[in-house]
């Protein structure tokens, strides 16, 4: 590549120092007879040239100079393992054409119809589908010191074998393999002619996407592959992407936390079982509409789990387990109101106190004893009062509660201390990967 540049700067300046030494400069008129010559030159008016794969010397192979640029990521399937892009390729090769440019007017190119002239047959290997982003451009630019460009506006939808562990903070590297049908590597050459550096600088800068996918890097090596017996030269171009995660974590990543903390939370508020119960219930039905769109979105032929499968799952799974401890508790305070039922209090004394109240009524005989009376009923009456009221619980209902109570607390430290962990490990693993 270095060489040709240096001959295409020799010729131009030696061009531009004829010129300027003869004095003369070329009208529309004189360009219309210079190029009728040039073509004459070159046997194209008549056609004569013959589309062979130029050759400098017997058994010479073409070297095939290919730059493919990213412009941009239209889609990216992860059921299908592929991916869509639109890329702009350069394709030149040296020829055996070439003409000194100041015998014609300094016309050192020009575009001429593809037709007349070999192009090499190139292919995209991973290629599911390839479609020209306009039309086939049907010219090809011929230059004096005999190099042939083209370029080719391409949508490529090709296979990308994707690693989804880490989704949605992944990084995917999709490989664009680009080898002739029909010529071996003792015919054509592949090669590469810009450094990965430059294609990656020149990619990032036209490219037109601001989407879910950034590109990081294009990596180009070369080498051979066997068709039908046939070594061929291949050049492989390996596109590096990163996808932005913000729109995950807003709508997938932060709701399931959201309800892991209310599932958390609920413990602390002052409610019936029964409230909690369905309170729980509803976070686990939530959860479980996430895990249908992600379903959606993961293939299910992943050799790993993804970790944002494990992080759902995982909450999911806890939360069902609190379900599962709400009921237990629940079953244990039932069991205690029970027993307090079939065991109604009895108030000690009772029946003597009536008998005392039968026997107060029956002595009274006069209006100052009729109101001493009248105290000691209001008083033995406060006193049945206060031994009903005093009554203590059965012991066999407060074990039941209190180790209703018991397994509710500890099981919420155990919880809270399961949750800190887990979310710690995954978040851990996922930052490194």
């Amino acid at each position: 590549m270095v060489t040709m540049l240096l001959h295409w700067l020799i010729y131009s300046l030696a061009s531009v120092w004829l010129i300027s030494a003869d004095g003369e400069l070329c009208n529309s008129t004189e360009y219309f007879k210079v190029y009728s010559a040039l073509f004459e030159k070159l046997g194209l008016l008549e056609k004569k040239e013959i589309t062979f794969r130029p050759l400098r010397e017997q058994n010479d192979p073409t070297n095939v100079y290919v730059d493919l640029y990213v412009t941009s990521i239209t889609d990216v399937n992860e059921k299908a393992q592929s991916i869509s892009t639109q890329v702009r390729l350069l394709t030149y090769w040296i020829t055996e054409i070439s003409w000194n440019s100041s015998e014609f007017c300094n016309i050192d190119r020009f575009v001429i119809q593809k037709d007349l002239f070999w192009t090499p047959d190139t292919v995209v290997l991973e290629s599911i589908k390839t479609e020209f982003a306009a039309i086939e451009p049907p010219y090809v630019r011929l230059y004096d010191f005999g190099m042939m460009d083209m370029f080719d506006f391409l949508t490529l939808v090709t296979t990308c074998k994707m690693d989804l562990h880490s989704f949605p903070f992944d990084t995917q590297i999709c490989s664009l393999s680009l080898r002739s049908l029909a010529h071996s590597d003792d015919e054509l050459i592949f090669a590469q002619s810009e450094s990965s550096q430059g294609l990656t600088s020149e990619s990032q800068r036209i490219f037109q996407t601001q989407g879910e996918w950034e590109l990081l890097d294009i990596n180009t090596s070369t080498n051979n592959s066997y068709a039908m017996w046939v070594s061929q030269s291949q050049i492989i171009f390996q596109i590096t992407i990163k996808r932005r995660p913000l729109l995950y974590i807003v709508n997938l990543i932060v709701p399931v936390f959201c309800f892991l903390v209310l599932d958390v939370a609920s413990f602390f508020i002052n409610a019936s079982v029964s409230e909690k119960l369905g309170f729980k219930v509803t976070l686990l039905l939530s959860i479980s509409v996430l895990l249908l769109i992600l379903n959606e979105k993961l293939p299910s032929t992943a050799n790993d789990i993804p970790l944002i499968g494990i992080y759902c799952s995982g909450v999911f799974t806890l939360i069902g387990i609190s379900i599962l401890e709400t009921i237990f508790v629940n079953v244990l305070i039932r069991k205690g109101e029970d027993t307090k039922s079939e065991k109604p209090a009895t108030a000690t004394g009772q029946d003597g106190g009536v008998r005392d109240l039968n026997n107060s009524l029956d002595t009274v005989t006069s209006g100052y004893e009729e109101v001493t009376c009248i105290l000691n009923i209001l008083k033995l009456i406060l006193m049945e009062f206060r031994a009903v009221t005093q009554q203590h619980q059965p012991k066999e209902s407060l074990c039941w509660i209190r180790a209703a109570r018991i397994i509710d607390v500890t099981f919420t430290a155990i919880y809270i201390i399961t949750i800190v962990v887990f979310l710690s490990l995954l978040g851990k693993v996922w930052i490194v990967l």
